[in-house]
């Protein structure tokens, strides 16, 4: 707290005094500038630099609840300057890379247990060294964010406080292992690795905390489904009941012998992963046996799942736009907070009913913040076009509504050339037909590549000849390289280039163009009885199937000229750009999971010909099928890192899970079973259906843009999360930003708007409105 009262003796507004007219009021104070000092240089160097600060955290919708001293806002600055955050982001990266060195490392060619290598592992210090290292950095970070919000604000942190927590669990454990020289199995702080990433996100956080507040929604469906799976399960086990006959126990003795396996059927039947074969032994003997499994999963499956699914999606997408309104509210009070700093300049008039801000300060600060160009400019466009020198609260804002509008990049015009001819030309090159005709010969050049290779399909390399094939693709690249050559001779290059699926195709065709020089470099022209002979590094056949991808490949650039396909592409692109904080949140429990898998079952699964390999035996030495064992699926392990993540992403997918199951029940404990199904409902069921409702959410905004509004060809538009849902996002009040300004632990900023507020109490208290300035500044004075 004694750091925290230091550091705030250089307020961010200085004691104010009363100034008639304008509504806002000085106070003295212990420690800060007098009256006096209230038009020098230093003040308004400080409220530039402040307006800077307050600027650059409504661009990135970061709190303004931070120390506003010169110092603290140099070193601000610099912990948010691009540098420090490449370095923060490189440690991260490097301490969770380092999983995959560690032991068990995993720098094997194969996972597979029957023919992997004995791996190399660093020796004891060289990973805990770089681990070390990374520690440092991360408190130093820790360290630096603590001091810029105080410590006051920092026990009200929840973050910070883990974030502390971590690191001194890390550490403990990393001393502990060195104390143990790296023999140790079990390494808490690889599970707590994740952590750095996500409290580095504020993306993150807000996409958990959705996550956080939409479980007990999903825990009632989750609840039922348990309640469907008990029941089904009690009904199965009476059904299929051992009996005398052997022959009616198949359902029994594979898949009801008792409770666990039957809960473990029914579950995997409700992902429909073993269906039909969890069916077949009891429907062989009845058909009326179908009735039960068709019932539990349709109640299960399509109604109950389908309902998760729901209810994830409206939940999800209401607490995701709850977070989205706060970061709406952040940028609007970052904004008021640089207006609030930049009406204490000397420039503001004196005698206004009202705050005011001079277009000189505002160009000031522009001149210095840092944010996106396109934004820049538009800012200072608008501010120049505007005619009056000085700026009210409401106008100021309005300037940086700016920020919250597409990214739209305009494509630079055409040359104008002054030959007929050649307008001619442009005309007919830039039109669309010609793009059209584009498409039908790279549709031609694909149904030919086709023929060829339905042609030669079962031809031995020896009996082919590539003559006709390396023809046609000779043809068909020359005519693409035409095709390029005249679009930039009608749009120009700068054009040209401007279009991302210009760039896609020309980047395409000089690579085919490449290709092909340098076959016919070392083949030559084709020719009759050209055969595949190796020379140099790829054979003939080699490079003309490598040339036939890039043609395959070259065929999408008929998306953009389909409108609902690049509707579609479109989405996914987008979807990809704000993907970030889901994809951060599925690492973290990749990560987590896979350490403990390893934890788990490093080593349990082993080749059969080892003789302490499987506790059951098999009969006449051969395998079930559809085990493990017999399904090969021996490089699925959690024996290094990679092969762990690998493992998970397989039981994610959810087809044939249940081998996993058995598989490794039966290598390590029955027990095991748990952490798969828990698995399974983190990354199947919670995680999926989430990407599910960004992917609705992200599909159902484009097509109503697009129902609202044409696409225009020279003007892109890019969106993210928080634009996604602008056109629902409510605005917060004036009163709700300067009462939210008033609680900053750190800024000292008395306003037109408390004291019209504590005036109307006064009036209640029969003071009445004409209150002398100086009486309300003594009685301000005495309550402060």
């Amino acid at each position: 707290m004694e750091v925290g009262a230091a550091a705030e003796a250089e307020p961010l507004l200085p004691p104010r005094t009363w100034r008639a007219g304008r509504g806002l009021w000085r106070a003295g104070g212990g420690g800060a500038r007098s009256a006096t000092e209230d038009g020098t240089g230093a003040d308004n160097d400080l409220y530039i630099n402040q307006a800077i600060v307050f600027i650059e955290d409504a661009i990135q919708y970061r709190s303004i609840n931070h120390r506003v001293d010169s110092k603290s806002l140099w070193l601000y600055r610099w912990y948010y300057s691009r540098t420090c955050q490449w370095i923060l982001s490189l440690t991260i990266t490097i301490i969770l890379a380092l999983a995959f060195l560690e032991k068990p490392s995993s720098l094997t060619i194969t996972s597979d247990v029957r023919y992997r290598l004995p791996a190399w592992n660093p020796p004891c210090g060289l990973t805990e060294s770089i681990e070390l290292l990374c520690f440092l950095v991360f408190m130093v970070d820790v360290s630096v964010k603590s001091y810029l919000i105080g410590w006051e604000e920092f026990w009200k942190n929840k973050w910070l406080v883990a974030y502390i927590l971590t690191l001194i669990v890390s550490l403990t454990d990393w001393i502990v292992s060195l104390s143990f020289f790296c023999t140790e199995n079990v390494r808490i702080r690889r599970i707590l690795r994740p952590f750095f990433l996500l409290q580095n996100s504020s993306m993150m956080k807000k996409t958990l905390k959705s996550i956080n507040s939409t479980l007990p929604e999903m825990a009632s469906v989750v609840l039922l489904l348990a309640v469907h799976l008990s029941l089904f399960t009690m009904f199965a086990m009476l059904l299929f009941a051992r009996t005398k006959d052997g022959q009616q126990d198949k359902e029994w003795v594979g898949y009801f012998r008792n409770l666990p396996d039957s809960l473990t059927s029914l579950l995997v039947l409700l992902t429909t992963a073993n269906n039909p074969d969890v069916m077949i032994p009891a429907y062989s003997m009845n058909r009326a046996y179908s009735i039960f499994f068709i019932l539990f999963t349709v109640l299960g499956n399509l109604f109950l799942m389908n309902l998760l699914t729901a209810i994830i999606y409206n939940q999800f997408r209401g607490y995701l736009l709850k977070s989205v309104q706060s970061s709406l509210f952040r940028r609007r009070l970052g904004i008021r907070a640089a207006f609030e700093v930049l009406s204490s300049l000397r420039e503001a008039p004196a005698n206004a009913q009202q705050s005011y801000v001079s277009t000189g300060a505002l160009l000031r600060v522009l001149q210095k913040v840092e944010m996106d160009s396109r934004c820049k400019q538009a800012i200072m466009r608008s501010l120049k076009m505007c005619s009056c020198d000085q700026l009210s609260a409401a106008q100021f804002q309005k300037l940086f509504e700016e920020l919250d509008k597409d990214a739209i990049k305009q494509h630079p015009p055409s040359p104008e050339y002054q030959s007929r001819f050649m307008q001619k030309m442009q005309f007919a090159c830039g039109h669309p037909y010609f793009g059209y005709l584009g498409n039908v010969v790279a549709l031609a050049n694909i149904v030919s590549i086709c023929v060829v290779l339905v042609m030669d399909a079962d031809k031995q390399p020896s009996e082919r000849d590539d003559f006709f094939l390396g023809a046609i693709n000779c043809f068909f690249i020359l005519y693409y390289l035409l095709e390029m050559l005249l679009k930039i001779l009608a749009m120009g290059l700068k054009r040209y280039l401007s279009y991302p699926s210009n760039r896609f195709d020309g980047l395409l065709t000089v690579i085919l163009l490449v290709l092909e020089i340098a076959t016919f470099a070392v083949y030559g022209f084709p020719h009759r009885g050209w055969r595949p002979e190796f020379m140099g590094l790829l054979s003939l056949w080699d490079m003309v199937r490598l040339v036939n991808m890039f043609i395959v490949f070259r065929f999408l650039r008929i998306i953009p000229n389909m409108k609902f396909m690049a509707l579609v592409v479109t989405t996914l692109l987008d979807l990809v750009k704000n993907l970030r904080a889901f994809a951060g949140i599925l690492l973290v429990v990749f990560y987590a999971f896979a350490i403990t898998g390893i934890m788990l079952f490093k080593g349990v699964v082993v080749p059969l010909g080892n003789t302490s390999a499987v506790n059951t035996t098999y009969g006449n030495g051969t395998l079930q099928c559809g085990t493990y064992e017999q399904l090969e699926y021996w490089p699925n392990n959690f024996d290094d890192f990679a092969a762990a993540v690998v493992t998970l992403w397989d039981v994610m997918v959810v087809n044939n899970w249940q081998v996993f199951l058995e598989a490794f029940s039966r290598y390590s404990s029955p027990w095991a079973k748990i952490y798969f199904v828990t698995w399974w409902l983190i990354s199947s069921v919670i995680w999926v259906n989430l990407f599910v409702a960004l992917l609705l959410e992200n599909f159902i905004h484009k097509w109503d843009r697009r129902c609202h509004r044409e696409p225009l060809s020279d003007i892109e538009y890019q969106r993210t999360v928080e634009l996604m849902f602008r056109d629902v996002l409510e605005e917060p009040t004036e009163e709700e930003l300067m009462e939210k300004l008033h609680q900053h632990p750190h800024l000292q900023l008395f306003l037109f708007y408390t004291v019209s507020y504590s005036m109307k109490k006064l009036r209640g208290m029969n003071f009445g409105w004409n209150v002398a300035p100086r009486s309300l500044a003594t009685f301000f004075s005495s309550i402060k």
